[in-house]
C-alpha cells in the first residue's frame, strides 16, 4: 500500500470523533512489531521516528527511514511516517527528502516568544516543503535532557488563551498539549485533566495530540480521545513490552546466543501491545 500522509490519517480521524495511533520506533523489530500489530486489527498507524533515536543510529536518519518507508509501503494498512520531537534545524530539513510527510518541532522548553518565533520559522519552511507540523505548548516533561517538572505543577499546563494565540501566530497544523501525562512513564499511572481538555478542545481549530501516552491507563485514554484527542503517541509501551519479553527469554533460556531467538520474541510482545492499544482507542464513542 502506497504510504498516506500523517495529515491525512488525523484528519480523517478528528473528522470521526477517533484517534489515530502513533508509535515510536527505533530499531527495524520496532517498525515491523507496529506494522503487524495495526494490521492484526485493520487500522491505520503512524510510525514516529524521534530526534533522540536518531542520535542513538550515530545522528543518521536515512537508515531508519528508509526501512520505514519500506515497511510501510509494503503494510496492508496505511502507515505515515512522522519526524517526532525535533529540535535541530538541520534535521528537520532532512524530513521530506527521507520520506516523512509531517514533523513535530520541539522549541517548547524555550520561553513563550522564543517558542513562537522558532515554531514559526519551522512551521513556515515546513508547509513550503509540503510538509504537515506539530508542535508543543505548556510541557509534557520526561523527555531525556529535560529537568524534572511534576505534570501537575504551575507551567506544566497548556492554557487555552495562550494556546490560541500560539496557533493563530505560528501557524502550526496540530497542537500536543499538556493535560497531566508524561514522558517515559513505565506505570500506567497518569490522571488527566479531561476539563482542561475539554476547553482546550472549544478554543482551538487544529488536532490535539496527546505525548507520553504509555503512561495513561485504558479508561482515561479512551475519554480523552471522547474529549477530543485525535493523535495519540506510545513510545515507552513497546520499549517496557520488548525488554520485558526478552528479559523472560533470556531467564528461561540463559544459553541463547542466536540474537533472533530473543529479537523475535521481543517484536511479537511489541506487536502484541500496538493490537491491545489501538483496540482501546477504539473502543471510545464515535470510533471506528
Amino acid at each position: 500500500m502506497p504510504l498516506v500522509t500523517t495529515g491525512e490519517l488525523v484528519t480523517r480521524a478528528a473528522a470521526g470523533r477517533r484517534a489515530v495511533a502513533a508509535f515510536n520506533v527505533i530499531t527495524l523489530e520496532h517498525i515491523e512489531a507496529v506494522v503487524a500489530g495495526a494490521e492484526s486489527v485493520d487500522a491505520p498507524v503512524v510510525l514516529q521516528v524521534s530526534e533522540n533515536a536518531v542520535k542513538f543510529r550515530y545522528g543518521r536518519l536515512l537508515p531508519l527511514a528508509r526501512a520505514a518507508v519500506a515497511a510501510a509501503e509494503r503494510a496492508a494498512v496505511p502507515v505515515a511516517l512522522h519526524l517526532d520531537h525535533v529540535q535541530s534545524d538541520a534535521l528537520l530539513r532532512q524530513a521530506a527528502e527521507a520520506g516523512f510527510s509531517s514533523v513535530m518541532y520541539d522549541a517548547a522548553r524555550l520561553p513563550y516568544a522564543e517558542n513562537l518565533a522558532a515554531t514559526r520559522a519551522a512551521a513556515d519552511w515546513a508547509h513550503a516543503q509540503g510538509l504537515w507540523i506539530e508542535a508543543e505548548l505548556g510541557e509534557v516533561r520526561g523527555k531525556a535532557g529535560r529537568p524534572a517538572l511534576d505534570a501537575h505543577a504551575p507551567g506544566a499546563r497548556t492554557d487555552p488563551a495562550q494556546a490560541r494565540a500560539f496557533v493563530a501566530d505560528s501557524g502550526v497544523d496540530a497542537l500536543a498539549v499538556a493535560i497531566g501525562s508524561v514522558h517515559a512513564m513505565t506505570t500506567r499511572t497518569a490522571t488527566l485533566d479531561h476539563g482542561l481538555l475539554k476547553n482546550l478542545s472549544a478554543t482551538l481549530q487544529v488536532p490535539l495530540v496527546l505525548h507520553g501516552s504509555s503512561g495513561v491507563p485504558d479508561g482515561e485514554l479512551t475519554e480523552a480521545v471522547t474529549g477530543g484527542i485525535t493523535k495519540v503517541n506510545i513510545g515507552t509501551a513497546l520499549n517496557a513490552a520488548m525488554t520485558g519479553a526478552i528479559r523472560e527469554f533470556l531467564a528461561a533460556h540463559p544459553e541463547a546466543v542466536d540474537s533472533r531467538t530473543y529479537l523475535s520474541v521481543g517484536r511479537e510482545a511489541m506487536a502484541r501491545a500496538v493490537r491491545g492499544i489501538v483496540e482501546v482507542l477504539r473502543t471510545s464513542p464515535g470510533t471506528a
